[in-house]
């Protein structure tokens, strides 16, 4: 796209982009719990129009055994949005990289800060939390094990809640991190609960810096359930870092 065409956009009626602007046109991906077959393409096409498309057009459609059908449908959205009302509830911090976060603690903290984490419950998935503590970090950023001045320590995954709280109060931590990849029926909503009421019946709460993360976290979510951040996807150590260091000096914890 141009930046003649960009500056043309209308930011008060977005609407999605295909080929040309304003078109409106979209991809959908689903599957249906029906046998593949003509009746399964036009029930696709008959779902696509009532959530508001146009010219709905099975373009993909894949047996999934056992009566169920997987679809791509094309269509053309008439709805819009209004982009200059939009706010988010997120991290406000200024990101710091590897080396500023170090010299940062140097100059405002002036000790190791210790930062545990794990991903707690059942989830078994340690994808997100290896990618901000381990030293390799991921794509390209640096885990917190690689920060001068950080003591990291990864728990790993299904980590009993209580486990992670009994390591933060024997090695005294700044922040305690938890990543939760497997959110099936909101069961990490259910155990980012328990995580703090725990934490609040052990007088923990206000004691510590208290962080989640995970493709379905948001820094609104995290908020709503007692955390002090969460953090989503495209973020990095850096950004729990800063967010961590900073928080320590503004509560006066350095």
């Amino acid at each position: 796209m141009t930046q003649t065409a960009i500056a043309k956009v209308d930011l008060k009626n977005v609407k999605p982009y295909g080929d040309t602007m304003n078109d409106g046109m979209m991809e959908l991906a689903f599957t249906l719990p029906v046998p593949h077959g003509e009746e399964a393409s036009e029930a696709a096409k008959i779902l696509a129009r009532k959530m508001g498309l146009d010219e709905p057009n099975v373009v993909y459609s894949k047996d999934m055994d056992s009566g169920f059908t997987f679809f791509v449908v094309y269509g053309k959205c008439q709805h819009t949005v209004d982009y200059t009302t939009i706010k988010v509830t997120k991290v406000e911090v200024d990101i710091m990289d590897r080396l500023e976060c170090a010299q940062y603690i140097k100059d405002n903290i002036k000790r190791d800060v210790v930062i545990v984490g794990a991903s707690t419950g059942t989830d078994a998935h340690t994808v997100g939390i290896d990618a901000i503590m381990n030293m390799k970090g991921f794509h390209g950023h640096f885990g917190l094990e690689r920060y001068e001045g950080i003591e990291a320590i990864n728990m790993g995954s299904q980590v009993p809640n209580e486990v992670l709280i009994e390591k933060a109060k024997e090695v005294g931590a700044d922040a305690i991190l938890v990543s939760q990849t497997v959110t099936q029926k909101d069961v990490h909503v259910q155990n980012l609960t328990n995580m703090v009421e725990l934490l609040e019946a052990e007088g923990m709460r206000d004691k510590v810096i208290l962080v989640c993360g995970g493709p379905r976290i948001s820094h609104e979510l995290a908020q709503e359930l007692g955390y002090d951040a969460g953090f989503g996807a495209h973020t990095y150590a850096e950004h729990v870092a800063s967010f961590v260091l900073t928080e320590l000096v503004n509560r006066g914890r350095a």
